[in-house]
């Protein structure tokens, strides 16, 4: 089946729907509707991204029309996310960023409250970006080449004046990760990593959402921008955005500042371990991935009780 999102071909291999009669829900709200006879309502998560909202949409669609459960989303950041997924207040999660909630999400496998179930994907990238009419104009919009030897992190010093800080203009900006993701600290320590203080403040936007309506505004009026992003995403399958290079990934320059890449982050399909309470084993599986270039392939398997 292919569907199209943001002008994009998916493709949706269906194929291999493989189900083993037996699933529950978390905690409490197993217990009754254990009692009642009721099949249970089934909790996903939506962290606030578009790819985490396909992949509930397209496992809610099974869940329900195959299978007659009811399906919720319970919305927030990624580590309140986690947190609702530890307390079975979430039964799964189909995205987990595992870096950037790693030692939330460690501690609750530890603690045997959240079961990994999978891999959904690992072929991301996140780093700065900056929108591609930045460095190569954009001559049907009116927009000249602001930064055109704008290749890498290294030569942001260089450009900071077309970054300039509204409410510091000596100074540039970068706009950083949100608050409470690993990418924020490692950010903040590349900035020293590359002497980028001296020339750019980092600017934390509060929030994924703020950082979207930066991105978005200064896209849509033609103006530079740069700062932290990740793909997939929405926003990169609709606007022509530039990774600005960085030195290849090693982890002896991982450890050393992160002087490198950030490395692959593996995305994960997690469950809160009361949803196979007093149920068979689970095994929801979507494999393989939901690729940068917007090509899902899926196949899933998990049980489902009656």
């Amino acid at each position: 089946m292919i569907i199209c999102f943001q002008g994009k071909k998916i493709l949706l291999g269906l194929g291999v729907v493989l189900i083993t009669l037996g699933l529950g829900c978390s905690g409490a709200r197993a217990a009754d509707h254990h009692g009642s006879g009721e099949k249970p309502t089934l909790v996903l998560a939506d962290a606030g991204w578009d790819s985490i909202r396909i992949h509930n949409a397209i496992a809610a669609t099974i869940i329900e029309k195959g299978y007659g459960y009811k399906t919720e989303v319970l919305t927030g950041s990624s580590p309140i996310v986690i947190q609702g997924l530890r307390q079975g207040d979430i039964d799964i999660c189909m995205e987990t960023w595992t870096d950037n909630i790693l030692e939330l999400y460690q501690e609750g496998i530890a603690q045997g409250e959240i079961i990994e179930l999978s891999v959904n994907f690992d072929d991301n990238a996140q780093g700065l970006y900056v929108p591609t009419y930045v460095i190569k104009g954009d001559p049907e919009r009116g927009i000249p080449p602001l930064a055109p030897g704008l290749k890498s992190i290294k030569d942001l010093p260089r450009y900071w004046q077309i970054f300039r800080d509204p409410d510091n203009p000596a100074q540039g900006r970068i706009y950083g990760s949100p608050p409470g993701w690993a990418a924020d600290r490692i950010l903040r320590t590349k900035m020293e990593t590359y002497n980028l203080q001296e020339r750019y403040d980092y600017f934390n936007p509060g929030s994924d959402t703020a950082l979207n309506t930066s991105l978005v505004s200064a896209y849509e009026k033609g103006e530079p921008w740069v700062g932290y992003y990740w793909d997939p995403t929405w926003i990169t399958g609709k606007y022509d955005l530039t990774l600005l290079a960085d030195e290849p990934y090693s982890s002896d320059k991982w450890e050393a500042g992160y002087a490198c890449e950030f490395p692959g982050v593996k995305v994960t399909v997690a469950a809160n371990s009361g949803l196979n309470h007093g149920r068979n084993e689970i095994n929801f599986l979507p494999s393989p991935l939901f690729s940068p270039r917007c090509s899902f392939q899926w196949r899933l398997g998990f049980p489902l009780g009656s």
